[in-house]
């Protein structure tokens, strides 16, 4: 299933069984057979009659503004109901929040080890604290009888000192001095900002075929304004998905500081071609395939989020054990 990206300025609207998108150059046309998302990265005019052909269709779409801040989804009205499963998915939040809340922060601390410990064999032998504290002492804090508010700080400082590790191995105009989100106020932190938006609405996409309800979710708070499971579900995939991304973009010099990034805004923000850039690179992570070491198939990123989602249903319906995707599974 393909996802588009759009750029341009235009119209869109449905013709036939196609979707037909018009700007200054005239018309194109995608068939709808195969699209399972859409991007906006600009302004387009479209009606409620699109948006209903989008919806049988089964096609989720993803609003940005000119600046690249996530705008909104277009969600198709739920097609996998179950009420049993909804009934078993408050009931965990209800008594297993914790046990599901701990498992995300331990996949997160062991992904982010395995993409480092690349760095660490490359002679940067300054992460190795850092590697010795996600390796013995997260899960040693996390196996404790601990709460929610103990766990999201355990969550922070595991992000926290890894973003303080990036000055051993990225070039000097990508480090951080702290993370900001909104808006971001340099390079590395509007990379981060963009990459984790798009991870997250591929989760909203994954979920989306599933049984599972986005509103109820576990490590983060329960949200009227956003599909919280999404933000869980996409946790685990950072360090592997996004980071790992802009990390091979920055360290061999596909994005520039000057060339790839908006003066305008203070070089905060990715210009239309460093967007294409990343994108690029971020696709080709998402659908690489990898043969999993358990499941003796193989398997792309994009596959395995939808499949972490399923061990959540297995986790709610038959009690087995949930823990997020690994790294260390790929064979």
């Amino acid at each position: 299933m393909k996802t588009k990206y759009i750029f341009s300025m235009g119209e869109i609207k449905r013709k036939d069984n196609s979707i037909a998108f018009k700007t200054q150059k005239g018309w194109s046309y995608i068939p709808v057979e195969g699209v399972r998302e859409i991007y906006f990265f600009n302004e387009v005019s479209l009606n409620s009659k699109f948006l209903d052909f989008l919806a049988k269709a089964k096609i989720t779409v993803h609003f940005f503004n000119y600046y690249g801040n996530y705008s909104g989804s277009f969600y198709p009205k739920d097609y996998l109901i179950s009420g049993k499963l909804l009934i078993a998915q408050v009931k965990a939040f209800e008594e297993s929040r914790l046990k599901i809340a701990k498992a995300i922060v331990l996949a997160i601390a062991q992904n982010i080890k395995e993409v480092l410990y690349h760095y660490y064999r490359h002679r940067k032998v300054e992460l190795k604290e850092f590697l010795d504290w996600l390796r013995v002492d997260i899960p040693k804090l996390l196996s404790k009888e601990i709460n929610y508010n103990q766990i999201l700080f355990i969550e922070g400082q595991i992000w926290s000192r890894f973003y303080n590790s990036f000055k051993y191995f990225l070039p000097d105009d990508f480090l951080m001095n702290k993370r900001v989100k909104r808006p971001p106020n340099n390079p590395i932190n509007a990379l981060i900002s963009f990459g984790n938006t798009l991870l997250y609405t591929k989760t909203i996409t994954a979920i989306y075929h599933t049984h599972l309800n986005q509103s109820i979710s576990f490590l983060h708070s329960p949200s009227q304004a956003r599909f919280s499971l999404s933000l869980d579900l996409s946790e685990a995939f950072k360090p592997i998905i996004v980071f790992r991304t802009i990390f091979e973009l920055v360290n061999k010099r596909k994005l520039q500081v000057v060339k790839y990034f908006d003066k305008r805004f203070n070089y905060a923000l990715l210009n239309e071609n460093g967007k294409k850039i990343f994108i690029q690179a971020f696709e080709e992570r998402l659908n690489e395939k990898f043969q999993h070491s358990r499941l003796k198939r193989a398997l792309s990123y994009q596959r395995a989020i939808q499949l972490d989602g399923y061990k959540l249903i297995k986790f709610f319906l038959e009690e087995r054990e949930f823990m997020p995707f690994l790294l260390k599974e790929r064979a």
